[in-house]
């Protein structure tokens, strides 16, 4: 539960730096960063991209509620 959480929220800030991307042409991570080639840039760009990946395992898992899990 708590991985999705942390999964979810790097998976929005990727999506947001994206955007920023898109629309005003500037990459926040690599500005905050150090530039895209940097390490610290390159570990939080794999991190954005793993956590991606487990993301699509929400679409696939059945949502259980309160009462369920009682």
């Amino acid at each position: 539960m708590i991985m999705d959480k942390i999964a979810l929220t790097l998976a929005i800030i990727g999506g947001l730096n994206w955007g920023s991307i898109g629309i005003f042409g500037f990459d926040l991570v690599a500005f905050a960063f150090g530039g895209a080639d940097s390490a610290i840039s390159r570990v939080i760009y794999t991190l954005v991209g793993l956590a991606a990946i487990w993301c699509i395992s929400l679409l696939f898992r059945q949502s259980d509620t309160v009462e369920d899990r009682a």
